[in-house]
């Protein structure tokens, strides 16, 4: 259950637009408490929606107001003594309980002159505009029942009651209830971000957000678990109430795979930023004016994640040209060659962490602090040293490790030498399972005989073997799975691991039948049987 209420509030936070939508009978409250309280919200920077723009009134909610209501995290719904009356009040409520229902979202209500009483069982003034609701809307009495339903529920849930309490304390009191909320949401996604505020600032430069006249594209990249989507996660966080379209679309490649190719991630594009599902488009060229027609006005953010492929941005077909003046791309992807084909502005390269934040992370996971127990300083040590500043690894071997005493540390360390820690491994080899054949090989020959030497000597070896490492290595480097610093070949340490531990499982289990051999005394004793 909290790892499902934890993905929900990952959820709410990067698809909201606003912090906070009220639901208010203008004509009973505007120009007394929902002033004072829009007046609040905005001195203690909270980011709200307020319908005091001329919207179309009719007798169903406006599409503006549908969406605001769907992007925002937390309803403030002020309850009145002619709130009933409004059919407009009552369709915001039933959107509002709807949302309440699907995302966890929260719900405050304020009871500004009537007894919660008569909201909740529809008494008084309220039992007055449903009778007049009943006969209006005879033919259709579900619609009616559900403005009912979604009185009583919104009305069960703890609020405030002006009627025995100043204004002016419960606006406080509501102010800080948000504040606290968005603190704790904030929170579901950052408790375990160490070292993210530099990333961020470095990403925010490379966005220009400043410049609103053109449109910008950036890249994000770097090797399987390094955080790569955390970090456009936090990001999207912090600057989504600067544009008027935002979308998150996570794992481009899955939704290749499984929903109906681009066309899959297309609709997600529309139901995020325009707010309304599009379950009636089914042909990728209409979808595609769709998106240029809507968006072409907007100031629009689109976060693209794990694209693997080239095509696949560019049947999403969602560039410069199709947004508004001062809209942003991200596009995320292991491989930084396809983000150089695509024509990115600027591309971020995902550092590891550094031992300080390796540390706080490991701690945080393993042991619930930001410090080291003083009894497994050492084995501390040592895993640091194996994870070499990998957040994926740091926070499965931290989780793993937590609660568990010295020696099954010592243990889990000493079995973690021999074999490699799976949920990591999975996710790194997805990089090396979209190689070619020879770009394959020549990973295996680096993470078998070649880290720390020089780049030259290395290509003359490959290339005797005919194996073109110009390219090879390019294509290795661009998929983050080899580096190359001043002239010398490196790789992360669990590559390495990854690369040799491929090596053994595919081959055989005895090393006189392996293709390669890097230590010593395996290639000793397999020589001496050949003897």
């Amino acid at each position: 259950m909290a790892s499902s209420s934890r993905n929900s509030s990952i959820s709410a936070l990067r698809n909201s637009k606003y912090d906070v939508f009220v639901s208010f009978r203008g004509e009973d409250t505007r120009n007394n408490f929902t002033d004072f309280l829009f007046q609040a919200f905005q001195t203690q920077g909270i980011f709200v929606f307020r319908d005091d723009t001329n919207l179309p009134k009719g007798e169903s909610i406006a599409p503006e107001l549908l969406h605001a209501i769907q992007h925002s995290q937390i309803f403030v719904v002020v309850f009145s003594t002619n709130y009933a009356s409004s059919t407009w009040c009552l369709q915001e409520l039933d959107q509002i309980r709807e949302c309440l229902q699907l995302s966890g979202k929260h719900v405050l209500p304020v009871f500004y002159d009537v007894d919660p009483s008569e909201v909740r069982h529809q008494k008084g003034s309220y039992a007055e505009a449903f009778s007049k609701h009943g006969q209006r809307f005879q033919h259709d009495s579900q619609m009616v029942s559900r403005w009912r339903e979604a009185l009583t529920q919104v009305a069960n849930l703890s609020g405030w009651d002006l009627r025995h309490k100043p204004q002016s304390a419960a606006i406080k009191e509501i102010v800080q209830k948000i504040i606290n909320i968005l603190d704790c949401q904030s929170s579901c996604v950052s408790k375990d971000l160490v070292g993210m505020d530099s990333p961020i600032q470095e990403l925010q430069k490379l966005l220009l957000l400043d410049s609103v006249h053109d449109v910008r594209v950036i890249g994000i990249c770097g090797m399987g678990g390094i955080g790569k989507t955390t970090l456009a996660t936090v990001l999207y966080d912090r600057i989504s109430q600067l544009f008027g379209a935002c979308c998150f679309i996570d794992d481009v490649s899955k939704i290749y795979r499984l929903h109906d190719g681009p066309l899959g991630a297309q609709k997600q594009i529309l139901d995020q930023t325009l707010g309304q599902e599009h379950h009636q488009i089914c042909n990728h060229y209409n979808t595609t004016n769709l998106i240029r027609r809507r968006l072409c006005r907007q100031r629009a953010l689109i976060i693209l994640d794990n694209v693997g492929q080239v095509e696949q941005l560019e049947k999403i077909a969602v560039y410069r040209e199709c947004l508004g003046a001062g809209s942003r791309i991200i596009i995320i992807s292991r491989d930084e060659h396809i983000l150089k084909q695509y024509g990115v502005d600027a591309v971020y390269q995902v550092p590891l962490l550094n031992h300080t934040n390796s540390l706080q992370l490991l701690c945080r996971k393993a042991f619930k602090l930001d410090h080291i127990l003083s009894t497994y300083e050492r084995l501390v040590n040592d895993i640091l040293v194996y994870v070499n500043g990998l957040p994926l690894a740091i926070k499965v071997l931290g989780s793993f490790l937590y609660g568990r005493d010295v020696s099954e540390w010592s243990s889990a360390l000493a079995r973690l030498r021999e074999s490699p820690e799976k949920d990591v491994m999975d996710v790194l080899r997805l990089s090396f399972d979209d190689l070619r054949e020879t770009e394959k090989e020549i990973f295996l020959h680096i993470a078998c005989f070649f880290i720390t030497y020089p780049e030259k000597y290395v290509k003359n070896v490959l290339n005797c073997c005919e194996f073109h490492a110009d390219i090879g290595l390019r294509v290795l480097v661009d998929k983050s799975l080899v580096s190359i610093e001043d002239g010398w070949i490196l790789m992360h340490n669990l590559l390495q691991e990854l690369g040799r531990n491929i090596v053994a499982q595919y081959t055989s289990k005895e090393p006189r039948k392996w293709r390669r051999l890097w230590f010593k005394k395996q290639f000793y004793d397999v020589m001496l049987e050949n003897m």
